[in-house]
């Protein structure tokens, strides 16, 4: 069972920084391409970045670029989100996803929809 935990959430003021992130607790390991999506109340759930298996692949969203990094690290099975530069637009919910073993592994997928596989989701908030 893939089981995905995201931390790091919180509160933080207008210019401030977080790091989320997203470790694999489950008994199964899933080797896959992995994203953050934000969903704001009232609105879609958005992708906000994505990293290929490999890492040699990223994306972000116009709105993060210059101000937040995906990385990831395979041996702890962990996917981070640092987020600089924070404004109040950036207020959602985070989520990790992870997608599957058969997209190729310098894929970073951008829909949800590639992704089977979420966290429960980390609040963030930033005040003004």
């Amino acid at each position: 069972q893939v089981q995905l935990v995201e931390s790091g959430g919180g509160l933080v003021q207008a210019g401030g920084s977080l790091r989320l992130s997203c470790a694999n607790s489950g008994r199964t390991f899933i080797s896959a391409a992995m994203g953050w999506f934000r969903q704001a109340p009232g609105k879609e759930r958005e992708i906000v970045a994505a990293i290929s298996r490999n890492s040699e692949s990223t994306y972000y969203a116009d709105s993060v670029k210059g101000r937040f990094t995906i990385s990831r690290d395979n041996a702890k099975n962990t996917v981070y989100l640092q987020m600089n530069s924070l404004k109040p637009e950036d207020t959602a919910v985070y989520y990790c996803a992870a997608g599957t073993t058969r997209q190729s592994t310098n894929y970073a997928p951008r829909s949800r929809y590639e992704y089977p596989y979420w966290g429960q989701g980390t609040q963030v908030t930033v005040s003004a």
